[in-house]
């Protein structure tokens, strides 16, 4: 029988009634988290974290060498299959080298890899083109540099393939980035969720005696006495005391 109790008692119980009383107690501190975490993901993204800004083009690709001829339905779909090809073939090494050359621009081309991202619009034969870097007048330069070398890279390597252009590059001075919205509404959830976690844990490694129910539940033990606190002003708190000798001669009694 003491076996079977002592193997009970080594279950840590979690009073989860507790542990919400103390967090809506300190719902003030999880607030003032949650601004003080927001405020500080705005000033990252209005002051400290670098602005960068985008330069597009948009480019029609067409397989067909004989303009004369027409495109037919099997020709749409072969250059919109080219389009992916036509995007790797952009990002490498080779094209990007060239294209740094004819923007004039001081990067290698593993950043100006980065920098750029494509994708056909709609599902479409016209392919976008999009430069991000932290200075708008480059970004459109190394767009309008896209534009000029692409075709002829891509007339080198797939015979009778074309690109033409359909949108040039112009100078866009509004930032994309980084999101002053998004870095405050994040920080602001960051802040809760951090400071709800300390206050879970806080209440878990609390080993404080709070009232009788709480012996009750967590120790299983009988209440002996309780004697209030008459020292400190009135307010009504308690000390508890309570033995497992206690609760031993208690069963036996009942047997």
């Amino acid at each position: 029988m003491e076996k079977t109790e002592r193997s009970v008692n080594n279950y840590y119980v979690v009073d989860m009634s507790h542990v919400i009383k103390v967090i809506w107690r300190k719902i003030w501190a999880v607030a003032l988290a949650s601004v003080l975490v927001a405020a500080l993901g705005f000033l990252l993204a209005a002051f400290v974290i670098a602005p960068t800004y985008s330069s597009s083009i948009m480019l029609y690709v067409n397989n067909s060498s004989n303009a004369e001829s027409g495109i037919n339905n099997s020709e749409l779909t072969a250059a919109q299959n080219l389009a992916k090809t036509y995007q790797v073939l952009l990002k490498n090494r080779t094209t990007l080298e060239r294209v740094i050359d004819e923007a004039g621009v001081d990067y290698d081309w593993e950043d100006v890899y980065d920098m750029i991202d494509s994708a056909a619009v709609n599902e479409t034969e016209v392919m976008r083109i999009t430069v991000t870097c932290g200075d708008a007048n480059e970004a459109a330069k190394i767009a309008d540099g896209i534009a000029k070398v692409l075709p002829d890279r891509i007339s080198e390597i797939i015979e009778g393939a074309t690109m033409e252009v359909v949108d040039s590059a112009v100078v866009n001075n509004e930032k994309v980035g980084p999101s002053v919205a998004m870095y405050t509404v994040v920080g602001f959830a960051l802040g809760a969720i951090l400071s709800v976690l300390v206050l879970i844990i806080s209440a878990l490694m609390d080993n404080t005696i709070h009232d009788e129910e709480h012996v009750t539940k967590t120790y299983g033990y009988p209440i002996l006495a309780k004697i209030p606190n008459l020292l400190d002003g009135g307010t009504k708190k308690y000390g508890y005391y309570y033995s497992r000798y206690q609760k031993d001669s208690d069963k036996q009694a009942t047997k």
